[in-house]
Formats: C-alpha cells, sequence, structure tokens
C-alpha cells in the first residue's frame, strides 16, 4: 500500500523557536516593523558608496570553492577590528547562528554545567540543552549586580561550570555591564578555569559608554560571535564569526564539513569591503538608533501606567512591559491585526507580560509604530 504523507522520526522533533515562528507567519504582513534587534538595512547602492566597493572589485573572483575556515584576507579585517593578531583565531559562518552551532555542539556535552542569564536568545540555550548540559539558569541581575557586589558572580558561577553563556548588549532587554561588571565576570571565568561564551551581536551599539572588548583580548577560553546583521545593517549579507581557541576551530570542522562547508567568495569580499569600512556603515545607523532611543524615552515617560522599562545600555531593543497584559502574542496579534505594526511577544523570551520593541529602524516608520501603538494602548484601556 502506498504512502501519501511524509512520517516523521518523533523522538526528534524540536519545536521551533518563538521567534523565528512569529516572524515567519507575521513579518511579510507588518505595514512597520519596530520588533527588530537590528539597525535599518542598507541597500547594495548605499554599501558600494559607504565602503567605496566598486562593481569591477567583484569582477576578477573566481566563483569557486572557499577555505573552511573563511578567507584570510576577510579573518585578517575582523580580527584587525576586535582581536588584533588573533586572525587564526577568527572562523567566517552564515551568520552569527552558525558559529553557535558550530562551537557549542563541538564544546559542550552531556553533563556540563552551563550558567546562562535566564532570558537571552534562543539559540544560546538550545545547544546546550540539546546536548545533555546541566543548565544553570541564573537572573539577569545577577551579572550586572557586580558592579557593586564584589562577590555576585561567586555566587551565581559555581566552581565546578563548564561554560558561562552571556549576551552583553543584552538581547531583548539592552542591558549591558559597567567596566567594574564586565572585569569581575572575566575574573570569576579565569579563577575556575570557565569557558566564557561571549554573544556581542550589537557591542558597536553602546549607549551609557564605550563598547567591551572582545573578552579574548585577556581571557583565552573565550568564544565570542559577532555578525553584520546587527549595527552593520547588513542583515542579508548572512555573514558572521566567532573568534574561539584554534583548536576548537579546527575540531569544529568535523560538523561543518558534512553541512555547510564554506560561505561564497563573492560574499567575502563584499564582507571584507564591510568590515574595512566598518565606521563608515555603523556612525549613521548608530546616530540613527540614538535618536529614535531619545524620541523613545519621551514617549515611555508619556505612557506611565500603560508601560514600563529599563531603559536599554546597549543594543537597539528593549523589553516593554505591559501591566496587566496576560497574553502578550494576543497583544501582540491584535496590534499587527488592527493597525498593521509587528512587535514580539516577550514569550519568545520567556517573559510573558512584556514586549520586545527595536528602535534600530527607519526614523518615520519607527515614530509611525509609536503612534500606532500609543492609539492602540488607550483603545484597548477603554475596552
Amino acid at each position: 500500500m502506498s504512502r501519501t504523507r511524509i512520517e516523521f522520526n518523533a523522538s526528534r522533533h524540536v519545536e521551533p523557536p518563538v521567534l523565528e515562528e512569529w516572524y515567519r507567519r507575521r513579518l511579510g504582513r507588518a505595514e512597520r516593523d519596530i520588533s527588530s534587534s537590528g539597525v535599518h538595512p542598507y541597500t547594495y547602492a548605499e554599501l558600494r558608496r559607504l565602503t567605496g566597493l566598486q562593481a569591477t572589485d567583484l569582477d576578477g573572483i573566481l566563483v569557486d570553492d572557499s577555505t573552511s575556515q573563511g578567507s584570510p584576507e576577510l579573518r585578517r579585517a575582523i580580527a584587525d577590528r576586535y582581536l588584533p593578531g588573533g586572525a587564526d583565531r577568527v572562523m567566517v559562518t552564515h551568520g552569527s547562528s552558525e558559529a553557535i552551532a558550530l562551537t557549542l555542539e563541538t564544546l559542550l556535552g552531556p553533563g556540563d554545567r552551563v550558567v546562562l542569564p535566564d532570558t537571552l536568545y534562543h539559540s544560546l540555550a538550545h545547544y546546550p540543552r540539546a546536548a545533555g548540559c546541566v543548565l544553570h539558569p541564573v537572573p539577569l541581575e545577577a551579572f550586572t549586580a557586580a558592579d557593586t557586589d564584589p562577590r555576585a558572580l561567586e555566587r551565581a558561577i559555581p566552581a565546578d561550570t563548564r561554560a558561562v553563556i552571556v549576551n552583553f548588549p543584552h538581547n531583548p532587554t539592552g542591558v549591558t555591564l559597567t567596566d567594574t561588571a564586565y572585569r569581575r565576570l572575566l575574573d570569576r571565568v579565569e579563577q575556575i578555569g570557565a569557558v566564557l561564551v561571549w554573544d556581542a551581536a550589537t557591542a558597536e551599539m553602546s549607549w551609557d559608554g564605550p563598547p567591551l572588548p572582545d573578552p579574548g583580548t585577556r581571557h583565552p577560553l573565550t568564544v565570542s560571535y559577532g555578525t553584520f546583521s546587527k549595527a552593520f545593517g547588513l542583515p542579508g549579507l548572512r555573514v558572521g564569526w566567532c573568534a574561539a581557541p584554534e583548536e576548537l576551530i579546527e575540531r569544529s570542522f568535523t560538523v561543518r564539513d558534512r553541512t555547510t562547508l564554506f560561505l561564497s567568495p563573492l560574499v567575502e569580499a563584499v564582507a571584507t569591503a564591510a568590515m574595512r569600512s566598518a565606521d563608515a556603515l555603523i556612525a549613521p545607523r548608530r546616530a540613527e538608533a540614538r535618536a529614535n532611543l531619545t524620541v523613545l524615552e519621551k514617549w515611555v515617560a508619556d505612557h506611565q501606567g500603560l508601560v514600563a522599562w529599563t531603559p536599554p545600555g546597549g543594543g537597539v531593543c528593549c523589553l516593554l512591559e505591559l501591566p496587566g497584559v496576560t497574553d502578550s502574542e494576543r497583544f501582540c496579534v491584535e496590534l499587527l491585526e488592527e493597525y498593521g505594526t509587528l512587535l514580539v511577544p516577550g514569550t519568545a523570551f520567556g517573559r510573558e507580560g512584556t514586549v520586545r520593541l527595536g528602535f534600530g529602524g527607519d526614523e518615520g516608520e519607527f515614530t509611525d509604530g509609536l503612534d500606532t501603538l500609543s492609539a492602540f494602548l488607550h483603545a484597548r484601556g477603554g475596552r
């Protein structure tokens, strides 16, 4: 008897992340998006103008295989900006999401204790869980408390910890570390010999001081991630990287050799030009986000009682608390259906009663989005 449906292995079924499923189903219906954790994307024409990249610069590229670790030119460009002299410790990947998958699948195993904030980007928790690690979630405040409490991280990070996974500035809250808390985190992982997994996707967007440096410049047992998708305004390039011990990168090739192999040399050439012109790309988007954040600060103050927040110290998103809202997914669906405005429900980050709001986008779309959100909140209050 012939079958008419594909049968799947139920034991291997994993539910899709709320965040990605949310965008897959609803992004195309949005008239305005104020949910993103990245800045306003550039057009290719804008990219060429800001980097000086010419069409003829790509003409001589042989459309052939690249290398597993990424082109030497791109790895040097990344290292020159974030990890001087460390090009051999850089691997270029299809977005930082691939870097996360390759390194965490290679690094972690059953029974490893992994300390991480109780809310963070979904992939950073998925791979330790899938590897059979012992997850030790702690409140995000345990990391920031190290600014004034020298023993905060000693209590939060047990001595038998294999890895500490964090992302600062934090997605979705925008919380970041002070210099003191940053140094004390490095002191703690060095003291116990733990691996520090450091996701710095939005490190270039810092509002309370200069960006925190890559911890790999001090702690050799560091795996850090970066991407062109957030602060650079080039999400469609799909290029990210990790900086990690050379042995870990080498061992991760056994996974990569069976999956993506390498990047396109055309993409690597564009990414190299972008990294060499990083300031020219990032500065305009940083200024836009800073202006939008100023608008948002006033908007939140004008809507006391309807929303609450902790102002972000970095990144281009925040977590808005919605007093009285017990179903944030329904809240976001109704906002989208009635006003065409997209937010991400806090359930994507384990925070019911909140929504992620991004302020890195186009100024007109952002202010229009806030206006519709305001109208929705006031109308909802009258129901």
